[in-house]
């Protein structure tokens, strides 16, 4: 039986968007940046965190990136993926990118978003923005921006949910028993 319980509510999360629309200003004043989300979740982060800059009245530009024909699991995965389409609508070349996800775990994903933005164009710079960051890297990447840090055990799963996807916002964290 597995044990699930929620960790995050909507006010955490809130307050995660805070932290990371403060770290990306601390570092970036200028607001010479573009976001690119991550589908799903990711992207509704990102409109969150371009709310946010705008309510601030800094306005840059946000695509969106489908990253599912990226995955380096594809072939063991038991389901076929939802393909959902992709939408950057400015210049990828020269410009510096935060990429946004709503969860950094093994770091695949990751590369999987770099793989797939230099489709697009060379990027002067990329970054990342993350809204949890649960450990447990395979990968050799580091978020440059953090919403909070959840400790998780590696056979964990995170279910984050979001009111535009979802209807609520809330991270529950399920033990996995093996």
């Amino acid at each position: 039986m597995s044990d699930s319980s929620m960790q995050l509510n909507a006010g955490d999360l809130s307050s995660a968007v805070d932290r990371l629309v403060t770290a990306i200003l601390s570092a970036n004043s200028d607001g010479q940046f573009a976001l690119v989300g991550l589908r799903s979740r990711g992207d509704e982060v990102a409109e969150r965190i371009l709310e946010q800059l705008a309510s601030r009245g800094i306005e840059v530009p946000m695509g969106v990136l489908d990253i599912s024909l990226y995955r380096d699991d594809l072939a063991h995965l038991n389901f076929n993926p939802k393909l959902q389409s992709s939408e950057i609508d400015f210049p990828v070349d020269g410009t510096h990118i935060i990429i946004v996800d709503d969860v950094l775990f093994t770091g695949r994903t990751v590369r999987s978003a770099i793989d797939a933005l230099m489709d697009y164009g060379r990027p002067a710079k990329i970054e990342l923005a993350t809204l949890i960051d649960r450990g447990h890297r395979e990968l050799p990447f580091a978020p440059d921006y953090t919403g909070v840090f959840l400790e998780t055990e590696r056979m964990d799963y995170v279910d984050v949910r979001l009111v535009q996807t979802d209807g609520e916002d809330a991270v529950m964290v399920t033990k996995n028993p093996a």
